[in-house]
């Protein structure tokens, strides 16, 4: 199962303008793109004004799903509305998640 990780380094003191934006478009991504766990974290220890949207999907076939169409949503693109401004720059991360060992 793939963990989709958005990591968001904002301009100093617009991390939280940025959550708030990101928080409003999760119920879209799991309604309409089949995300589950969907969360926004910022930083707590680490590099300042980092904002991380993160969220599980059965297979990347959702994941590919959600990038064709995830922009074009009229509440994501007024969520998210000029958030450029607030952000320096990003990456994503893909990660597998694993299944528990089998323990004897």
């Amino acid at each position: 199962m793939p963990l989709i990780r958005d990591v968001f380094r904002c301009r100093p003191g617009k991390a939280g303008e940025v959550a708030r934006r990101l928080q409003a478009t999760l119920a879209s991504t799991e309604a309409e793109d089949g995300f589950r766990n969907g969360r926004v974290l910022v930083d707590y220890v680490g590099a300042y004004w980092t904002v991380v949207m993160e969220g599980e999907v059965d297979d990347l076939s959702r994941f590919d799903h959600h990038m064709a169409g995830y922009a074009s949503r009229p509440a994501v693109q007024d969520a998210m509305r000029g958030y450029t401004d607030l952000v320096e720059s990003g990456y994503r991360e893909v990660f597998r998640i694993l299944p528990p060992p089998d323990l004897p």
